[in-house]
C-alpha cells in the first residue's frame, strides 16, 4: 500500500457563528473556495494536480447544499477534472474527509488529494438540515436521544468532572490560545479571509477571550438545567440509559463549551512521488485511520 503524507495545512480564522461575526457576510462557498485556492498558491500548483477533494459539511443545505466541495473546487480555479465529495459524520466530518483523501492516496487512486471542511454556522445554523433521525420519535425512544448539552453534562457527572474542573480547563485553554497567537505559532497556517472587494475581514480567531478567569466563568449559570429538568426532562432520559448516575450535575455553560463558529480548513495529502514531482516537503505521515460509532445518549465521546 502507498504511503500518504501531509504536505500542507491551511485554515481560515474562526469567526463568531452569529450575525455579528466577522465572517457572516462571507458565504460558505466563498469561504471554502478561498481556502482551497490558497492550497494551490502556497504550493506552486496550477490547479490540475489535485485529483480529488473531500470536504466535511454537517449541514449541507441552503447555501451549503448540493456538493459544496465541488462548487468550491470550481470557484477556486481548480481544473474541471478535479472531482469532489461532501461527507457528513457530525463533529468528525472534517477529520473523516481527511481520512477519505488519505485512503485514496494509500490505495493508489490519487497522487494528490485535499481533505478538509466548511461550516458557516452564522448563515446555515445547526439543525438547518432537519436533524434527520432525531425528528423520528420511534428512533428517539429506542436510543434515548438527548441534546448535546445534556450529553456533555452526563459525561461530566459520570466521570467525575466538577464545575471547577471544566472551568479551569477553559481558562487554561484560553491562555494557551492567546499565547500561541502571540508567539505566531499559527502564522504559516492561517489564511486571512477577504470580502468581494479584496479587503481583509478576519485574520485572527474571533472567539479568544484571554482575559477569562475563574471568577468571570463562575458568574455564568449552567446552560442546560432547564432542558434537563423540565417535565418530562432529558435528565431522566439520560439516567434511564445510564442508571449508575443518580443525579445529573450541570456544569457546562457558554464560557466552557466549544464555540459556534464559521470556518474552513484544507489539508493537502499525497504520495511520495507527488511530493518529489512538485517539490513538496512532507510534514507528517498518516499511518492508519479508524472509525467507530458511539452510544447516542453520551454521543460526545465519539469524535
Amino acid at each position: 500500500m502507498t504511503e500518504a503524507f501531509i504536505y500542507d495545512a491551511v485554515r481560515s480564522p474562526r469567526g463568531k457563528g452569529r450575525s455579528d461575526g466577522s465572517l457572516h457576510e462571507i458565504t460558505a462557498l466563498d469561504l471554502a473556495s478561498q481556502v482551497l485556492a490558497s492550497v494551490n498558491d502556497r504550493n506552486g500548483l496550477e490547479g490540475h494536480e489535485v485529483e480529488d477533494v473531500a470536504f466535511g459539511c454537517v449541514s449541507p443545505v441552503g447555501e451549503q447544499g448540493a456538493v459544496i466541495s465541488r462548487s468550491a473546487v470550481l470557484k477556486a480555479g481548480y481544473s474541471e477534472t478535479t472531482s469532489a465529495i461532501q461527507v457528513n459524520r457530525f463533529c468528525g466530518s472534517g477529520l473523516e474527509a481527511v481520512n477519505i483523501a488519505a485512503a485514496k492516496v494509500k490505495a493508489g487512486e490519487t497522487d494528490l488529494a485535499v481533505g478538509g471542511g466548511i461550516e458557516s454556522m452564522s448563515r446555515v445554523p445547526m439543525g438547518s438540515d432537519g436533524m434527520g433521525g432525531m425528528a423520528d420519535p420511534t428512533l428517539v425512544f429506542q436510543e434515548y436521544f438527548v441534546p448535546q448539552g445534556i450529553s456533555a453534562d452526563l459525561i461530566a457527572t459520570k466521570y467525575g468532572y466538577s464545575r471547577d474542573d471544566v472551568d479551569a480547563y477553559a481558562v487554561e485553554s484560553q491562555k494557551r490560545a492567546a499565547q500561541a497567537w502571540d508567539e505566531k505559532r499559527f502564522a504559516k497556517s492561517i489564511l486571512p479571509i477577504r470580502d468581494v472587494i479584496g479587503e481583509v475581514v478576519l485574520d485572527r480567531d474571533e472567539l479568544m477571550r484571554p482575559e477569562t478567569n475563574m471568577q468571570s466563568l463562575g458568574s455564568l449559570n449552567p446552560a442546560f438545567i432547564g432542558m434537563g429538568e423540565q417535565m418530562p426532562g432529558f435528565n431522566d432520559v439520560a439516567i434511564l440509559k445510564h442508571p449508575d448516575v443518580e443525579k445529573m450535575n450541570h456544569v457546562h455553560h457558554a464560557g466552557n463549551s466549544s464555540g459556534i463558529v464559521d470556518g474552513s480548513a484544507a489539508v493537502l495529502l499525497g504520495n511520495e512521488s507527488a511530493g518529489e514531482k512538485y517539490g513538496l516537503k512532507p510534514r507528517a505521515r498518516i499511518v492508519s485511520m479508524a472509525a467507530i460509532g458511539s452510544e447516542p445518549t453520551i454521543m460526545l465521546t465519539g469524535p
